[in-house]
């Protein structure tokens, strides 16, 4: 069990996040994530909404159809978050 999981359970936007935050320099697509957290594409797409509202993830297009993602690093509460990922870690092996 991932340590986010640990103190907020298994949620499809926890799963996701943590994705995201372990692929933190990377661009990635909606199906790419869903094959490597087993959800559906649609639960990705459904979860993700939130991050990019919130300016955590970056949204990029590519040509009509293809839309990457990657967290956005310049963003104070994805700091925030990693310093917690990254202490939680520490202290919950």
């Amino acid at each position: 069990m991932k340590a986010l999981e640990k103190i907020f359970g298994r949620t499809a936007q926890m799963v996701v996040l943590e994705n995201l935050i372990r692929h933190k320099n990377e661009t990635t697509y909606l199906s790419g994530i869903a094959e490597e957290t087993g959800l559906s594409h649609s639960s990705v797409a459904r979860v993700i909404d939130p991050l990019l509202k919130e300016d955590i993830v970056i949204e990029e297009r590519m040509g009509k159809q293809i839309r990457t993602f990657k967290l956005n690093m310049d963003h104070e509460v994805t700091k925030l978050i990693l310093i917690f990922h990254t202490r939680l870690y520490e202290i919950l092996p």
